[in-house]
C-alpha cells in the first residue's frame, strides 16, 4: 500500500469481504456504518476498481477480485505480524498484559492469583478479558489465553498447566431425567458431545458454566460442571459414576510472535504456576 490511509482503507475492506455486509463490518470494527462506507468508496475510488457486488443479500466479492481480496490478506497479516514482533521489543516487565479465559477461570481462579501478584510489589498489570468465545491472539485481542481445549491452534505456542475435569451436578432433590444443556460457544466443547450423544431431552440451556451452575442451582435440572465449580457449591451434590470420566488440558498460550517477549513470558509462567498448584480442585480431586 502507497501510504497509512490506504491501509486503513483495506481493513474495511476486508472486514467486509470476512462479515458478508457493512453493518457487520462495523460492529467487528467498533465504527458507524457511514463509517465504513465511506472507506470502502475511498478504496475503490484510489484503485479505480469496484470490490464488491452489492445487493439485498449483503456485500460479495466480484469474481475477478478474488485475488485482490487475497493479496489484501496477504498484506494484512504481513502488517499485524510486524505490530506483534515490534511489540515483543518493547517488552520489560512492567504495563498491561491482556489475558483471555472463560467465564469459569475469570469468575472464580484467576482474581485470586492476581491479587497474590499484586501483594508482590509487580509492575505488571494484567486486564482479564472475561468470554466463553475465542479471542484472535493474532490481532492482539489479548496477549496470553487460559484455554480448555484438546489442541492449541498453529498460531498459538504454549504449554499445558494442569486439567479441568467434569462431573454431574444437581440439588438433591432434582431427578436424573432433568437435564441442562449448552449453548453459544459452549455447544463446541466435549460436554456438548457427551450431551448430544447421550441426553434425548434438555428443559433449559445457557452459553456460560457460571450461568449453567446457577439454573442448576435453581433446581432446574442437572448439569455437567467443571468440577472447580460444582464443588465450591454446597447446595449441589455431585452425581459420580454416572459418566465416564472427562477432563480437558487446560493451556495457557501467546502469539508465537509473542512467545518470548519477557512481560508475557513472566505471566504465562505465573499462571501455569498458579493453575498448577490448585490441579487438584480444577481436577476434581478434592474430596
Amino acid at each position: 500500500m502507497h501510504n497509512r490511509e490506504n491501509w486503513d482503507d483495506l481493513r474495511y475492506v476486508l472486514a467486509v469481504a470476512a462479515h458478508g455486509s457493512v453493518s457487520a463490518a462495523a460492529r467487528v470494527l467498533g465504527v458507524n456504518h457511514a463509517t465504513v462506507l465511506r472507506r470502502i468508496a475511498a478504496f475503490e475510488d484510489s484503485h479505480g476498481v469496484e470490490i464488491f457486488k452489492k445487493s439485498a443479500r449483503g456485500y460479495s466479492i466480484s469474481e475477478d477480485r478474488v485475488r485482490v481480496i487475497d493479496a489484501a490478506r496477504e498484506v494484512e497479516n504481513a502488517v499485524l505480524a510486524v505490530d506483534r514482533i515490534i511489540q515483543g521489543a518493547q517488552a520489560p516487565l512492567r504495563g498491561v498484559v491482556r489475558v483471555t479465559s472463560t467465564d469459569t477461570f475469570c469468575g472464580t481462579i484467576l482474581p485470586a492469583m492476581l491479587a497474590r501478584w499484586q501483594g508482590q510489589g509487580s509492575e505488571l498489570r494484567v486486564e482479564l478479558l472475561s468470554t466463553n468465545a475465542h479471542l484472535d491472539l493474532s490481532r492482539l485481542h489479548a496477549d496470553v489465553a487460559v484455554r480448555p481445549t484438546t489442541q492449541l491452534p498453529d498460531d498459538l505456542s504454549g504449554e499445558v498447566a494442569a486439567k479441568l475435569a467434569f462431573d454431574i451436578y444437581a440439588r438433591p432433590d432434582v431427578t436424573p431425567d432433568r437435564w441442562l444443556g449448552l449453548s453459544g460457544a459452549l455447544t463446541r466443547t466435549m460436554v456438548a458431545k457427551w450431551l448430544a450423544d447421550n441426553v434425548e431431552t434438555i428443559v433449559a440451556a445457557a452459553d456460560s458454566f457460571v450461568t449453567l451452575r446457577a439454573l442448576a442451582v435453581e433446581g432446574m435440572g442437572q448439569a455437567i460442571l467443571p468440577c472447580v465449580l460444582g464443588d465450591a457449591d454446597e447446595r449441589l451434590e455431585r452425581r459420580r459414576g454416572r459418566m465416564s470420566e472427562m477432563s480437558v488440558d487446560i493451556w495457557v498460550a501467546s502469539h508465537f510472535d509473542l512467545a518470548d517477549a519477557p512481560r508475557i513470558r513472566a505471566v504465562r509462567g505465573l499462571l501455569v504456576e498458579g493453575l498448577a498448584s490448585i490441579a487438584d480442585r480444577l481436577e476434581g480431586r478434592v474430596s
